[in-house]
């Protein structure tokens, strides 16, 4: 017997995908995460893919799995996607370090991140009105 369905988080206009242990800091990966927040998918995917960010390229692959997972998963129309919602948190730290003067420790964070965005299916009365 399996475990009852549970109920879908989001509406039934929206779909996301998440990547976890991106090897960024978290600032720096929010700053290319906040400049697509509300553009349409396109103009959003043409903004990543010239991005001089090194971190663009996975944001873009983030953005593309949602995109796939609204067409595929959730019969949403790709041509009327939005970048609804975009946020990041933190993940794990790892902890080096290096030999520094006089016996003490130099102490290295290496930090990781992970990304949601979530896109919106919105009417196309309303993408001309905006």
């Amino acid at each position: 017997m399996s475990k009852p369905k549970t109920k879908r988080a989001l509406p039934a206009n929206e779909a996301k995908a998440t990547t976890r242990s991106i090897r960024i800091n978290t600032r720096k990966l929010n700053d290319v995460a906040a400049e697509i927040r509300g553009m349409k998918v396109q103009r959003a995917l043409a903004h990543l893919q010239f991005s001089p960010r090194r971190i663009a390229k996975d944001v873009k692959k983030t953005l593309e799995s949602a995109i796939a997972n609204a067409e595929n998963n959730h019969d949403l129309d790709i041509n009327n996607l939005i970048v609804a919602e975009t946020w990041t948190g933190k993940n794990l730290v790892m902890k080096r370090w290096f030999p520094d003067a006089r016996g003490r420790v130099g102490h290295i964070h290496k930090f990781f991140s992970e990304l949601t965005i979530v896109v919106r299916e919105v009417s196309p009365e309303a993408k001309e009105a905006a």
